[in-house]
């Protein structure tokens, strides 16, 4: 929050130089003239409970106020299931009021509807949101923020407690490229923070400019202390028992000395006996006992308070512990008094080592009932279930289909803001209750669609469990299926996605329903780069769309898988466009089959795209894919989707031989995947993508590099990649000279893509890499190869094929046979779109002819492409 309300006066800050030199770097740094290089960046603080973190960042507001707009959020012990609370509080300044230019829909422009819900400014969504989307959109305004308020400093308190959709953030936006535009100060208790939140804080720290860890205070530290609050007279041997009594804690030494002024202690050598009993009413069982000395209503409205945890309202409180408005009032004023809580309406507990002794001292039964109360009241106040939900969380297992309601209504919710961590703990919170039996099935289906994008494995378990168990209607099961069979692909198991929906398909009357389960089982036994009858299955799937005239989306869905099957089988082009067009209405995708689309996914939209860019209609391939990444992006999907529709489009330029794009895109492609995850069937295809792309550029070190670093070689994924992994990986094997491993890696690919029915060169063109492998070795091989590639290459009819076919082959010839095929080559390529073997051919045609004229040209083309080796080999065969 922008502001605090007031608590005890601070005692001075003593032996923390070093803490303080370094925010003063920190701001310094920051408030530099942009000439100077002004710079933000990330200062953490770390200590033991009690050590002074909260005062090292009331110093570090003090020391930027006069020359930074600060801000600065406290995170709690029972908050840290509310999903983006820190960020809420922490940029609440700004989307309130003295916003320059309007309301915050100005500041947060075409993201609002993405990151709005997040900020509790906007209402949710009705359909669920990405969290990197979420992630993305909070980056952008405080990118617009900082410029608005520069400089601008953050601190975030109790980092330990913050909830994971923050420290998601928080730790991601300090791994930016290029540093941050802010200070962000940060501050955690050392030993509390457990799984996420530990490995965020770990991540934080290794992003960190400079990390802290605050240490106890010396004896002579404590000593100062004594007499700056007791007086000077306070003698030695007193001041060596509070240091005894506090072990140096900074807090506990307050709070003692503050004991000893109540209690009018003289503090000589003949009071340090009492000093023991004194340190301990500050903490602990100690601290309790104190407030109980406070009488009844002082304690329940001390619970209550705990159970709010922060921002404790004076009506919520005196309604949790049962009280009227008067007595609340002066149980308020009590605890107050006693240094327990501070501030007016609301309030706040003078320390979080006293709010956690608090609530965890309230009865087991009395904490079920308040949340329970707290619960009851939040939605009465009309702030929805999402805002109820973590105290509703905290509420003992009763059978309540209420409550089972509430919690799913509450996951809704936070999916609709971008936490599915948050609606995935409603929902196992759901279940333990436990729901009825008949709303079991439903609440199992829920929890497999909250955990499907975080965790494919997860999904699989709920997905299947729920379909086990009766309660699903029709077509909740049809789409528990399908997402069932998503899951596990993108758990890496193609194969028994297609036998799942294949199972559910035989059980399931004839119509729509039926044609989706059998749509999927098409669709995920054609993306397995190894099955165990391939052309049977073409043969299915053929039979079963021959006819079909796009009348529905199931029917459409069909045709693409057709067209796809199809493309990757070498058929012909023409008839393989004539089957997509077929699929679309007006040229455009269906209502419903949209990249977005909850019933189809986004694959049938991609699979139809890449059939038009291998039958050399890039123009419409190109166009599919920037719907694909507007809509992404209007969606706010920024993490595996927009990572793929990056990765589409630059496979679409590298195909036109636009390759330094195609490359740029490629990256681009995978650093927004590597903040997904590695490893994903995803990331194949954008490596396979971009070291096809750096080989044709003639990078053949950055293409190593990227295979190393993406572990680009077997075991391959069990979804096939575009281009052909393994023969792309054998095209690596001989730009490195590794002749024997790429001859073995091709025929390995070659006859288990024949064995399957699949010939397409353009998206496996291991055969024709295979011909110039066996040139010398083994020519008659080597002949035969090229054969093959030129009858498959006449069968599917494109230019391009044609054109690379008649390349290959002449490879294998000198003289006036071979000037034929490249001349032959050239004549098709330049009718194709894909410009970069357009100029291969034109470079060969003209080292075979010795034009001047034609290595030109070719070396022109090769320029605009990008393809570096190629222009060096032209210009040394000038």
């Amino acid at each position: 929050m922008g502001s605090r309300t007031a608590r005890p006066a601070a005692a001075p800050l003593l032996e923390r130089e070093s803490e303080l030199a370094a925010a003063a770097r920190g701001v310094t740094a920051l408030c530099s003239e942009p000439a100077e290089g002004s710079t933000g960046g990330l200062l953490i603080y770390s200590g033991e409970a009690g050590f002074g973190k909260t005062a090292i960042l009331e110093a570090v507001r003090e020391l930027a106020a006069d020359r930074c707009t600060v801000w600065s959020a406290r995170c709690g012990e029972v908050l840290t299931s509310v999903p983006f609370h820190a960020v809420r509080r922490l940029l609440q300044p700004a989307l309130t009021v003295g916003v320059p230019g309007g309301e915050a829909r100005d500041l947060l422009g075409d993201r609002y509807d993405i990151v709005g819900p997040a900020l509790g400014i906007a209402p949710p969504n009705a359909h669920r949101t990405d969290p990197q989307g979420v992630r993305d959109g909070l980056d952008s305004l405080v990118e617009r923020l900082a410029a608005l308020h520069r400089p601008l400093v953050l601190l975030v308190d109790d980092a330990h407690w913050c909830d994971l959709e923050t420290l998601a953030w928080l730790a991601a936006f300090a791994q930016r490229p290029g540093g941050l535009p802010v200070l962000v100060v940060l501050a955690y208790r050392t030993g509390e923070a457990v799984g996420d939140t530990a490995e965020y804080l770990r991540r934080l720290e290794s992003a960190a400019t400079a990390c802290v860890r605050l240490r106890a205070l010396t004896p002579d530290a404590i000593a100062q202390l004594s007499r700056t609050a007791l007086g000077e007279h306070a003698d030695d041997p007193f001041c060596r028992e509070v240091w005894a009594v506090t072990g140096g804690n900074a807090y506990e030494t307050v709070e003692l000395l503050a004991r000893v002024r109540d209690d009018a202690l003289e503090p000589v050598e003949d009071s340090a006996g009492a000093l023991r009993a004194l340190g301990a009413s500050a903490r602990g069982s100690g601290l309790i006992a104190r407030l109980e000395r406070l009488g009844t209503a002082a304690t329940r409205f001390a619970w209550a308070a705990g159970i709010l945890g922060t921002d404790i309202s004076l009506e919520l409180a005196a309604s949790l512990a049962g009280l009227g408005p008067a007595e609340a009032a002066t149980c308020a004023a009590r605890l107050r008094e006693a240094r327990i809580l501070t501030g007016g309406d609301p309030m706040e507990f003078v320390h979080p080592l006293i709010a956690g002794a608090v609530y965890r001292a309230v009865p087991a039964a009395a904490r079920t009932a308040m949340h329970g109360r707290a619960a009851w009241a939040v939605t009465e106040a009309g702030r929805g279930p999402a805002a109820a939900a973590r105290h509703l969380l905290e509420v003992h297992p009763d059978e309540d289909p209420e409550l089972v309601q509430q919690l799913r209504e509450a996951a809704a919710e936070h999916l609709a803001v971008g936490a599915p961590d948050a609606a995935r703990r409603c929902l196992e919170r759901a279940l333990a209750e436990p729901p009825l039996p008949t709303v079991r099935a439903r609440v199992l289906y829920e929890l497999g669609c909250a955990t499907l994008l975080s965790s494919p494995a997860t999904t699989v378990g709920h997905l299947r469990e729920a379909l086990a168990q009766p309660g699903l209607d029709a077509d909740t099961r049809v789409d528990a299926v399908f997402r069932l069979s998503q899951a596990l692909t993108h758990n890496n198991q193609p194969a028994e996605a297609a036998q799942v929906a294949a199972t559910e398909a035989e059980r399931t009357e004839p119509g729509p329903a039926r044609r989706r389960l059998q749509s999927a089982q098409f669709l995920w036994e054609g993306v397995q780069a190894v099955e165990d009858d391939g052309p049977a299955r073409s043969r299915r799937l053929a039979a079963m769309a021959d006819g079909l005239s796009g009348s529905d989306n199931s029917e459409r869905i069909l045709l693409i898988l057709r067209a796809f099957d199809g493309t990757a089988r070498g058929e012909s082009a023409e008839e393989v466009v004539e089957i997509c067009d077929r699929a679309l209405i007006n040229g455009r995708l269906a209502p419903g089959i949209g990249w977005t689309s909850a019933e189809w996914g986004f694959e049938p939209a991609a699979l139809l795209g890449l059939s038009y860019a291998f039958a050399d209609r890039l123009d419409r391939a190109e166009s599919l894919f920037a719907e694909a990444l507007r809509a992404f992006e209007a969606a706010g999907w920024s993490g595996g989707h927009l990572s793929f529709a990056h990765a589409l489009i630059g496979y679409v330029q590298r195909r036109r031989g636009r390759l330094a794009e195609a490359e740029s895109y490629l990256r681009e492609s995978l650093r927004l995947a590597e903040r997904v995850g590695n490893g994903m069937p995803l990331n194949w295809d954008a490596a396979s993508m971009l070291i096809d792309t750096l080989l044709a550029r003639g990078h053949v070190e950055e293409a190593v590099e990227v295979a190393d670093r993406y572990g680009f070689a077997p075991p391959y994924p069990a979804p096939m990649v575009i281009p052909d992994a393994p023969s792309v990986r054998g095209r690596l094997l001989l730009a490195q000279g590794r002749v024997k491993e790429a001859v073995a890696e091709l025929e390995a690919v070659g006859e288990a893509l024949r064995l399957r029915g699949r010939h397409n060169g353009i998206m496996a063109p291991w055969a024709g890499d295979l011909v110039c492998a066996l040139a010398t070795e083994d020519r008659p091989r080597a002949v035969r190869l090229a054969a093959y590639v030129r009858d498959r290459a006449e069968r599917i009819g494109t230019d391009t094929a044609i054109g690379e076919s008649m390349r290959i082959a002449a490879t294998l010839e000198t003289g006036r046979r071979a000037v034929e095929l490249l001349g032959g080559a050239v004549a098709y390529l330049e009718a194709s779109p894909c410009a970069y073997e357009h100029a291969l051919a034109r470079v060969d045609f003209a080292m075979a002819t010795g034009s001047e004229a034609d290595l030109q040209r070719g070396l022109t083309l090769a320029e605009a492409c990008g393809a570096d080796g190629l222009v060096s080999r032209a210009g040394r065969g000038r």
